[in-house]
């Protein structure tokens, strides 16, 4: 990717990302993250109620993009979500804080569909999902992700759009043969527990995972084709697209399999709805799809990460990238920042349960998420035309969730609250720190510009 200041302005037509490419960029993490790797989990949390799971997240999704949509089409930018936070709350350790935890968010969102690639494509191939195999597929698709991304927008544009209709349309392909056939059993194969309130609630939390992806187009700001309309555009028609999706794969998957079966092929929940449907060819070929879906969802997400953090350093919300990366030498391919989000994706793949980290990775997003209309609401809408009411009830509904996700973490899990406060404290004492170095001495921050000279 270019290093200049005017990244967008300096490219050629034919390198903007187009509406459909930025279409394409958020329901490829979209479904590669919400159907084949949250489908069982959320089913598992919710029970039978996991199909309306998934629409509530869709309304969620819904309700808070009308903030991300006002803010995107007044402040178009690579940086996205870290932009909107500097917008709202100037330089300093709030802002630096929640970009951080969106940073991370989007890494472990990576990682997670990264393993999920390596549990599909053993399947595919008829291998045992062991976890070294399953660990190290997962890091090779991250290096040739890296690749892609490196070769500049139209690379990424054009596989895109081509992996994107593979994938929608395999999917329609599947969830309709299945419900065609579906008979609902009423049959378990293995316990699942009934669910409670908070149960439910969480299921959603988990189910609006799936949803995140759309603010990865947000990042795409500065590079794609009039970002006044068509991020807001992409934004809504994303979101339509995936929620019909994940509605008919999710009544596809409940109508061929018990409730027991879906959690116990949790990992592979969609190729196992397609085996009574198909057969052992039809499980195979599901597979198949999940690898295609699971690379678009890497690619893209990939690249918005890295822009994220290459604008994290311009602003010095961290220590520069390029000075720390490569010492201030151009590299031959690639940019130091796409290096580091790589890097930082690998060594989490490899060394780390995603289970609980993708539990931390929806209690950041849900935190971020209030923050972000919180300070649009306070700071922003003047500018942005944005009417209160959507944005107090996006503040809203986020805190149930949040709420509700958080009591079932501590009755079922305390070591994810545990992890997530540590994680809190370490990133905001971190940042409160660093950004110490942009205030007055009575501690007020100074405007960007003077912090950057």
């Amino acid at each position: 990717m270019s290093e200049t200041a005017d990244l967008g302005a300096e490219r050629a037509d034919d390198s903007k990302i187009t509406l459909s490419g930025a279409v394409s960029m958020g329901t490829g993490v979209m479904i590669g993250a919400g159907v084949f790797a949250l489908m069982g989990q959320v089913a598992g949390t919710a029970g039978q109620w996991f199909p309306l799971a998934f629409l509530a997240a869709a309304g969620v999704a819904a309700l808070t993009s009308y903030s991300y949509v006002k803010l995107a089409n007044t402040f178009p930018s690579a940086g996205g979500i870290g932009t909107f936070l500097n917008k709202a709350y100037g330089v300093g350790p709030i802002a630096a804080t929640f970009t951080m935890a969106m940073w991370a968010s989007m890494i472990l969102n990576e990682s997670l569909v990264a393993r999920t690639f390596g549990t599909y494509f053993t399947k595919m191939i008829g291998v045992d999902s062991n976890t070294v195999f399953v660990a190290g597929l997962g890091a090779a698709l991250l290096v040739g992700s890296f690749a892609i991304n490196a070769a500049g927008n139209k690379a990424v544009n054009t596989v895109e759009n081509v992996m994107a209709v593979v994938k929608i349309g395999g999917l329609v392909v599947f969830a309709g043969a299945c419900l065609w056939v579906a008979d609902f059993p009423t049959t378990a194969s293995g316990a699942v527990d009934a669910p409670t309130v908070d149960s439910l609630i969480a299921a959603v939390g988990i189910g609006l995972l799936a949803y995140k992806g759309f603010t990865t187009i947000t990042n795409t700001g500065g590079e794609i084709e009039q970002p006044n309309k068509n991020v807001g555009r992409a934004i809504i028609i994303s979101i339509a697209v995936v929620t019909a999706v994940y509605l008919a794969v999710a009544l596809a998957v409940r109508g061929n399999l018990g409730l027991g079966e879906i959690a116990n092929a949790r990992d592979f929940a969609l190729a196992q709805a397609a085996q009574p449907v198909f057969g052992s060819v039809g499980f195979k070929l599901v597979a198949g799809l999940a690898v295609i879906a699971t690379v678009t969802s890497v690619m893209a997400s990939m690249y918005s990460t890295s822009r994220m953090l290459k604008m994290m350093s311009d602003m010095d919300e961290i220590p520069a990238v390029d000075e720390r990366v490569t010492f201030g030498r151009r590299m031959p391919f690639g940019s130091p920042s796409l290096l580091v989000t790589t890097g930082v994706a690998i060594v989490l793949t490899i060394a780390f349960d995603l289970s609980r980290i993708a539990a931390l990775g929806a209690f950041a997003y849900l935190a971020l998420d209030m923050v972000v209309h919180y300070g649009h609401l306070r700071h922003l809408r003047g500018e942005t035309g944005a009417k209160p009411a959507p944005l107090i009830a996006a503040i809203v509904v986020d805190a149930i969730v949040f709420i509700g996700f958080f009591a079932y973490r501590v009755r079922t899990d305390p070591v994810v609250i545990a992890a997530f406060i540590a994680f809190a404290v370490l990133v905001a004492g971190g940042e409160t720190l660093y950004m110490r170095r942009f205030s007055d001495a009575d501690g007020t921050m100074k405007d960007h510009e003077d912090a950057m000279s």
